[in-house]
């Protein structure tokens, strides 16, 4: 039995120990900092399986453009890919910042990870035009600022 939850601080070590992993060895750890899992609590979330996270988001609302929600980071262990963690833990991304008053949600993506393309285009994210394009992919050429391309998504949250 599956259930959703706040993300935790508590949960910031058992996650950055396992999300390397989960991405086949890439080093993504770093893109979890501590603050994610204080300050952005409202709007990240887990699932857990008998106490074991095995599926995690990390989002917020925009500061900036509060009609705007972003999502930061999202994990699903490699076991319990293709059981619906995934578009569980979107859903109820959408539903938590709909009520926040946003309108559209943001993320990004490598465009090596095609899985993560095929997913948000299955969630029905919209791709962001980019400057070049990669294996006929929009990409936003060095979007980080550190060189590295990413694929920018859109998606458009059902209004009233």
């Amino acid at each position: 039995m599956s259930t959703l939850r706040h993300l935790e601080e508590t949960d910031f070590q058992p996650i950055i120990r396992v999300v390397d992993d989960w991405w086949g060895g890439r080093s993504v750890a770093v893109l979890l900092q501590r603050f994610f899992f204080v300050h952005f609590r409202p709007t990240s979330f887990v699932v857990e399986e008998n106490g074991t996270i095995v599926g995690f988001l990390v989002g917020f609302r925009s500061q900036t453009t509060p009609t705007q929600a972003y999502i930061h980071f999202v994990g699903t262990h490699p076991q319990h890919r293709g059981r619906g963690i995934g578009r569980h833990l979107y859903q109820h991304f959408f539903e938590v910042v709909s009520t926040l008053g946003c309108t559209e949600v943001l993320c990004i993506t490598s465009p090596v990870n095609k899985s993560s393309i095929a997913f948000h285009r299955h969630m029905g994210f919209e791709i962001l035009p980019g400057n070049v394009t990669i294996d006929g992919i929009p990409v936003t050429s060095n979007h980080d600022g550190w060189g590295r391309a990413h694929v920018l998504f859109r998606y458009q949250l059902a209004s009233g």
